[in-house]
């Protein structure tokens, strides 16, 4: 009896001290993250009249975003660029994280190194680098005038294609290193055994690596989505005037045009998109995962 007693007590203790190192970074959260959300939130009812903000509840802010074409034009764009980017990151970086994660090299530190280094380079010194080597006198343009294979140079800056391979690339190095933690928990004796059971590479992977990987890739998936959906630096250098996100465009409306209850607008819409792509890309993954595993 004094030992079941003892338990719940124990257990009460164990929380106590969960949420009491919890608490500081709860607070932290709220105030970085929650308090500005819900100030935008309130911004964005109010009216933007004669060069200032004044106090309303309006919604015609969000009117105006849905009801603009060129709003819904960066919307789509934005929304479109983002999910070109994490398909791309979940198809260049799922063959490099399994890789890592089956390796036995004594070199696999340094590859974890040298896929972690970009990650302690700014996206703006990315964005240049990928700018020096797009640009009409770039490396790529350079080589292929080298090889005789073009006269003129290719315009590939300020393209959405340069957006989206400058954006993949920043955005890789997320998945790959999510899904490589969760690849090295996967025993590869249960890939081996089929294998020796007949079935071959691609049907072991599809069939049994791949559905065990399932909660790697849907959290890698959602915040590669989060960051490319959030991008800022590298559409700005990369896309040039003749492509805008949302994130630029929100920027735009409240430094330039210092228009805060439209661009708190924006903002929203931004933060709730993505959301709600994320999570509903999630549901999706983690559905096929339930499926595959029960079956």
């Amino acid at each position: 009896m004094a030992g079941n007693n003892a338990n719940p007590n124990s257990r009460g203790q164990g929380w106590a001290a969960g949420a009491g190192m919890a608490f500081p970074a709860s607070i932290v959260v709220l105030l970085v993250v929650v308090v500005p959300i819900l100030m935008l939130f309130r911004y964005s009812f109010n009216r933007f009249d004669a060069a200032q903000m004044t106090a309303a509840f309006t919604f015609e802010n969000y009117v105006k975003f849905f009801a603009d074409p060129y709003y819904r034009h960066v919307f789509f764009t934005t929304f479109g660029i983002a999910a070109l980017c994490t398909v791309l990151a979940l198809v260049l970086g799922f063959p490099v994280a399994y890789f890592l994660a089956r390796t036995q090299s004594r070199f696999k530190s340094l590859l974890i190194i040298l896929l972690v280094f970009p990650l302690l380079v700014g996206n703006v010194v990315r964005a240049a680098g990928w700018m020096v080597i797009l640009g009409n006198a770039g490396v790529v343009n350079s080589i292929l005038r080298g090889l005789h294979l073009i006269h003129d140079p290719i315009r590939l800056l300020y393209t959405p294609s340069a957006v989206v391979v400058g954006t993949t690339a920043v955005v890789l190095p997320y998945f790959v290193l999510s899904l490589q933690s969760v690849l090295e928990g996967i025993d590869f004796s249960v890939e081996e055994a089929a294998q020796n059971l007949g079935a071959g590479f691609f049907t072991s992977f599809r069939r049994i690596v791949l559905p065990i990987a399932a909660p790697g890739v849907a959290a890698g998936t959602v915040l590669v989505f989060i960051l490319c959906m959030n991008a800022y630096a590298t559409p700005v250098l990369l896309g040039g005037t003749g492509l805008t996100m949302m994130a630029p465009a929100l920027y735009d409306q409240i430094t330039k045009g210092s228009n805060w209850p439209f661009g708190s607008a924006i903002a929203l819409v931004l933060v709730c998109a993505t959301l709600v792509m994320a999570l509903l890309s999630n549901w999706l993954i983690h559905r096929r995962y339930i499926r595959t595993m029960a079956s």
